[in-house]
């Protein structure tokens, strides 16, 4: 009952859409909430998880049925991706760039062969990594290194690429090369490589201050040889890949960090029914309730943002100033409410006896990956600034 009042936004889905998403909070609630802390402490995704993850349909939630995949919407996946964040933001990390990230990017650039040979993989049991940034390339992001040279009909990649989400898991990864120095971020491709092609390697695993069970990782590539049919959209044109594809990311960010809140306010509105402090329970105080209800408000607001981005995404309506309002909004949200609840929990709230204070770590990353939030203001700014 206590998630019920405090997510009011339920009202606003399809009937199908409430049930989906009233599954997927069951399976995070029975599945992964009673790993949450052991995954954390050991820095992995336990294996069976993942492949019970991929057996409820959540990595191929677009993916259309012919492929494997469930057939439905990128609004639907923002639910999983927030249902799943509820309980632990690492898992709906893993299903976000499965999602948002490698699957929306193979559906909008991909050749019908290239889906036919990727997709089914995905949307079955294979994870995909999207991997873009580099040492010097982060929110500059096409101040890329890493280059791709031609050999008759194939391509030769050699580099590095950081902070790559999914890279210890993933089997397939979109990566991003300049094929064409020269041409600036006119020579950027992408290009779809194979987790045992000769010459890549997974290198150094990041140690995290949040969400600590997804791996984020450096991947190494040493005169790697991929074909010419394996070049994402057409050669030159990566940066449209790119760009096209972390605006629709951003989104499932958003979703990632409202999970998140909500997660770590649905654990203190349990705590402060509990604690009592002078005789009676904290919840009881004006103050706490003041508190409690500021940061219900700013959820609220965070995932009305997000859906409304989402539903535009989804209707082929512009979307950019939207998704990164969204972003921005949500991810601060969650630190804020984070930071909050570990202060209502008081000492307990600073010790790992209580989840609130991995909310807390976890948060921190919204306002990092997938678009700064300077980059994220810059976006807005320029957006109202446009003739």
């Amino acid at each position: 009952m206590e998630a019920q009042m405090a997510t009011p936004a339920l009202t606003t889905l399809t009937e199908d859409e409430g049930m989906f998403r009233e599954a997927v909070r069951d399976f995070a609630e029975s599945a992964i909430a009673p790993r949450v802390h052991q995954m954390d402490g050991e820095q992995r995704l336990a294996p069976d998880l993942i492949a019970q993850v991929f057996e409820m349909g959540l990595m191929g939630i677009e993916i259309p049925e012919q492929y494997g995949g469930t057939g439905s919407t990128f609004f639907t996946a923002s639910l999983v991706v927030e249902e799943l964040s509820r309980v632990d933001p690492s898992v709906g990390v893993l299903v976000d760039v499965q999602n948002t990230l490698v699957a929306n990017a193979f559906m909008r650039w991909a050749t019908p062969e290239q889906n036919a040979r990727y997709l089914p993989r995905l949307a079955a049991d294979t994870i995909g990594a999207y991997a873009l940034s580099e040492a010097g390339s982060g929110s500059d992001a096409f101040a890329l290194s890493m280059r791709a040279v031609r050999d008759g009909d194939d391509w030769i990649l050699n580099g590095q690429k950081l902070w790559i989400t999914n890279g210890n898991e993933a089997s397939i990864f979109i990566v991003f090369a300049n094929a064409d120095p020269e041409a600036g971020y006119r020579g950027i491709t992408a290009f779809i490589v194979e987790g045992d092609a000769e010459g890549f390697s997974v290198g150094k695993k990041e140690d995290k201050l949040g969400i600590r069970a997804s791996s984020t990782t450096e991947l190494v590539f040493t005169d790697v040889r991929v074909s010419g049919d394996q070049v994402l959209g057409d050669v030159g044109r990566g940066y449209k890949v790119a760009i096209e594809t972390l605006n629709e990311g951003r989104i499932g960010i958003g979703a990632q960090m409202v999970g998140l809140a909500q997660g770590a306010l649905d654990h203190t509105l349990r705590y402060v029914r509990e604690r009592e402090q002078f005789g009676r329970p904290i919840a009881d105080f004006q103050g706490v309730q003041f508190q409690l209800a500021e940061m219900a408000t700013d959820i609220e607001a965070a995932r009305l943002l997000v859906y409304n981005a989402a539903r535009l995404k989804d209707a082929g309506e512009p979307f950019l100033r939207e998704a990164a309002m969204a972003k921005l909004f949500a991810s601060r949200t969650a630190q804020e409410v984070s930071s909050l609840c570990v202060d209502l929990h008081g000492g307990y709230g600073f010790t790992r006896e209580y989840p609130v204070e991995k909310y807390y770590r976890d948060s921190k990353i919204g306002t990092i990956y997938e678009g700064t939030t300077n980059m994220q203001l810059q976006t807005i700014a320029k957006t109202l600034l446009r003739p």
